[in-house]
């Protein structure tokens, strides 16, 4: 199992009632996707602001991140959404 810290910002922080937490991920889970796809699994909020096709951005060690990207033991994980502005 790997251990990794997962961020949440803006409002998906507010939806999910969480800034942070820390995780122990099944063997299953080794990539930033299937991370995203595990924490839906908890249904409710999770299931609704990390659906497949919503816009939510990643960063793996604050560096953006895509699904296939690898997670490694101690990863900070950021989830927030598309940032706009003028």
């Amino acid at each position: 199992m790997k251990r990794v810290q997962i961020l949440y910002f803006a409002g998906l922080r507010e939806a999910l009632g969480t800034a942070r937490e820390t995780a122990e991920l099944p063997a299953a889970v080794s990539t930033v996707g299937q991370l995203r796809g595990w924490l839906r699994e908890r249904g409710g909020a999770w299931a609704e602001q990390l659906a497949e096709g919503r816009a939510v951005r990643m960063a793996v060690d604050q560096v953006m991140a895509d699904a296939d990207a690898p997670l490694r033991e101690n990863a900070e994980v950021a989830f927030f959404p598309p940032v706009t502005g003028g």
